[in-house]
C-alpha cells in the first residue's frame, strides 16, 4: 500500500507516507492533531486535523470532524470534512457530514450524505462560520445553564 521514497520528501503511491498510523485495533478518543501525514486503520471519535495528508482505510471508522491539507478516504467518516486541497473517495468510502474542499474526485460506488462546498472559496468560509456557530454554542450552553438553575431553584439554598 505504501511504498518507500529516497527522497527527503516521503511518499505514498502519489501521497505522502504516513508519520502516524492508528491500526485496526487502536480505537482513539478526544482531539487529535498532527503537523504530519496520517494512516488510519482504527477507529477516531472526537476531532480529527493535521497539516498534512491524510488515508483513512476501508475499515476505519471515523466519528469526528476532519480537517486536513489533502486526503484519500476509503472508509467510514461520520462528521463533517474540510481538506485544503484534494479529497479523493475511494468506491467504499461512506461519507454522513458536509464536505468543503478545493477539489472533489468520487470514485463509483461512494456515498456522500450531506452537502458538498468545492472551490478555492469553500476552505476559507469554514473559520467564519465555525465562529458564528461558537458563539451560537456558547449562548445556547448559557441558556441551558439558566435554565438548569431554574429548574433547580427550589432546591437552592442562598444565603
Amino acid at each position: 500500500m505504501f511504498q518507500k521514497n529516497t527522497s527527503s520528501d516521503r511518499e505514498i503511491g502519489g501521497a505522502h507516507e504516513p508519520e502516524t498510523v492508528i491500526a485496526a485495533s487502536v480505537k482513539v478518543e478526544g482531539d487529535f492533531q498532527s503537523q504530519g501525514n496520517i494512516l488510519i486503520e482504527g477507529v477516531v471519535e472526537g476531532s480529527l486535523k493535521t497539516e498534512r495528508d491524510l488515508r483513512v482505510g476501508e475499515r476505519a471508522r471515523i466519528s469526528a470532524d476532519v480537517v486536513a491539507a489533502n486526503a484519500v478516504i476509503a472508509g467510514e467518516v461520520r462528521g463533517n470534512l474540510v481538506v485544503n486541497e484534494r479529497l479523493e473517495l475511494e468506491p467504499t468510502a461512506r461519507i454522513m457530514g458536509d464536505v468543503r474542499t478545493k477539489v472533489l474526485v468520487v470514485a463509483s460506488g461512494a456515498t456522500i450524505n450531506g452537502k458538498i462546498v468545492m472551490g478555492t472559496e469553500a476552505v476559507s468560509a469554514p473559520a467564519e462560520e465555525r465562529k458564528g456557530r461558537a458563539s451560537g454554542a456558547k449562548i445556547a450552553a448559557e441558556i441551558a445553564k439558566a435554565e438548569e438553575e431554574k429548574s433547580l431553584a427550589p432546591f437552592l439554598i442562598r444565603s
